[in-house]
């Protein structure tokens, strides 16, 4: 499980890559990568200002 990130709605401010705790998401020109390393915790998506994070709830 990971989270998940909607492209059509993130602005790339990248606030989520500074509060992830484990350092499982990066930004790199305008895109969001999110590894293994994801603990699906859900700060990345409190922390979104555009609701572009969700959690994947498989």
């Amino acid at each position: 499980m990971s989270a998940k990130n909607n492209s059509n709605k993130c602005l790339y401010c990248g606030a989520c890559v500074g509060v992830c705790p484990v350092s499982a998401i990066t930004l790199k020109d305008t895109r969001i990568f999110i590894n293994e390393k994801c603990i699906n915790c859900g700060a990345c998506v409190n922390i979104c200002p555009v609701s572009a994070m969700k959690l994947d709830k498989k």
